[in-house]
Formats: C-alpha cells, sequence, structure tokens
C-alpha cells in the first residue's frame, strides 16, 4: 500500500479504479431511486440480508440454494448447516456495531469471530486473533496465499485499525475493499475469516452512507462471480501491487454492482407482489 499520508486515497487515484467507483455509485443510485424503496424499503433490505447470507455462506463452501436457507432451522449440526448459520448471524450482527466499529475496528472484529464461531468469551481461539503456532481452517484460501506469522497479523491489524479511525477522503468501495482484502490476506482469527472479512465490509459499505439500508449486498455478487476469480483478484491485493490492487477493487466493485442488481430485481418482484 502506498505510504503516502492518506493511503486510501492514493489508492483511489488509481488508474481504473474512478470507473469501478462510479459505476457502484451509479448502480446503488438507481435502486435507491426505485419506487419501492420509498414504501418498502425495510422488506428489501430483509430480503438483501438473507441473499447476502447465503451467499457469504456459498463462499465459504455451504452453497445452498436461498429456499433451502430460507426454510431450514437446524444450523447447529457441524458442517455446512453451521457455516450457514455463521453467515446469517453475522448478517444479523453487523447491523448493530456501527457505532462500535467507528471507534474501535478491533473491537468489532472479535465480535464479528465471536459470533461466527458461535462461542462465548473465553472459548479458545475465539474472538483474538491467533497466536504464534496457531493453525488456521480456511481451506477455500490455498497454500498459494502465504499466511502471516501472528506478529505480523498483529501489527497489520493495528496499522488497519489505525487507518479507519484516522478517516479518509477515499471512496467507501475503496476502503471496504480494503477491510475486506486485508482480512482475507491475514486470515487473522484461527476460523471463519471469509465470513467475517464480508461482514467487515458490509459494515464499511453502510457506515460510510453508500448503502445506509444494506440492500446492496456483494456477497451475493462474490458467490456469483464464483470462487476461482474471488480467489484470484485476492492473490492481486496480498501482492501489493498497484496492478494487483486495482483488480481485487474492481472485483469488489462488481460484485457490490451484482448485488444491486439482486436487490432490483427484489424491488420489481415486491412491485408485481409477486415477493
Amino acid at each position: 500500500m502506498s505510504t503516502s499520508a492518506d493511503p486510501l486515497a492514493a489508492l483511489a487515484a488509481l488508474p481504473g479504479v474512478a470507473e469501478s467507483v462510479n459505476a457502484v455509485r451509479n448502480a446503488v443510485d438507481r435502486v435507491y431511486g426505485h419506487r419501492v424503496m420509498r414504501r418498502r424499503s425495510n422488506e428489501v433490505t430483509s430480503e438483501a440480508a438473507l441473499r447476502g447470507a447465503r451467499g457469504s455462506a456459498a463462499l465459504a463452501g455451504a452453497d445452498w440454494a436461498l429456499e433451502e436457507v430460507r426454510r431450514r432451522t437446524d444450523f447447529g449440526a457441524e458442517g455446512e448447516p453451521r457455516t450457514v448459520g455463521a453467515a446469517l448471524r453475522l448478517t444479523a450482527e453487523a447491523g448493530q456495531l456501527l457505532s462500535i466499529w467507528r471507534q474501535s475496528p478491533l473491537r468489532v472484529l472479535a465480535r464479528l469471530h465471536l459470533v461466527a464461531a458461535g462461542g462465548v468469551e473465553g472459548d479458545e481461539g475465539v474472538g483474538r486473533p491467533r497466536q504464534s503456532g496457531e493453525p488456521v481452517d480456511e481451506p477455500l484460501i490455498g497454500s498459494d496465499l502465504p499466511l502471516p506469522d501472528a506478529d505480523e497479523v498483529a501489527g497489520r491489524l493495528d496499522g488497519l485499525a489505525r487507518l479507519l479511525l484516522a478517516g479518509s477522503e477515499a471512496p467507501a468501495l475503496v476502503t471496504a475493499a480494503v477491510v475486506h482484502g486485508e482480512l482475507l490476506a491475514l486470515r487473522p482469527f484461527v476460523s471463519r475469516n471469509g465470513l467475517v472479512a464480508r461482514a467487515a465490509e458490509r459494515i464499511v459499505l453502510v457506515g460510510s452512507g453508500l448503502d445506509p439500508k444494506s440492500i446492496c449486498s456483494a456477497e451475493v455478487g462474490y458467490a456469483e462471480l464464483g470462487v476461482a476469480p474471488y480467489m484470484a483478484a485476492l492473490e492481486g491485493y496480498a501482492s501489493g501491487t498497484p496492478e494487483g490492487m486495482v483488480v481485487w477493487i474492481a472485483h469488489c466493485g462488481r460484485a457490490v454492482e451484482l448485488g444491486v442488481r439482486e436487490s432490483t430485481a427484489v424491488c420489481e418482484a415486491l412491485q408485481r407482489g409477486a415477493a
């Protein structure tokens, strides 16, 4: 990342980033201008939350049909049900943490991991960054992406928190993409890092004012684009090169656009009385 006084703004100035930012803004403006949003925005928000959780779970290895997620209640079993349950809990929790995020992003990340893991404070490895020697269970992120050691994780998490608290002139998409990418690259927790990273991205998009009603579920877009492109773009982020960062930000932007498309379809269905 840039060493300028505002490294997020420096990223926003990279060639190609403005196009992604403008495309996202235009898409978000369109869906917020839909007539259904004036009367039934709460229904759109609820549906976007469900679809976003389904998308995030799919990226974590539990690729269930939307109707399966909608009808199931048994999310305590090991394996895929637990992953889907974690995604649903995180989506519900993210909206409650905006005020805390503005004061202490690291505290929110710890809370998100606690929620995702379904544990309680004091459980081993839950709700705290991993320690030296602790393994990471993140099966969809292969060995091609180096795993930083615990000391590097601690330093970079602290740097990310300071960056967020300092504020930036960068567009919300850029900040959200950096938070998402940094958490995936670091994998700071012993498990559920992808779910936590996507929930944190959602918090940034909502808290920035770009998507205040949380209807533009990027998780839907990531799932639609697929795991392989997601991981290829993440490798671009992890490389730290300007070209790699642009690829990652563009991928995040495209995912938001696809999330907007999904919520637009929900608005259309509500307008027709079909949802």
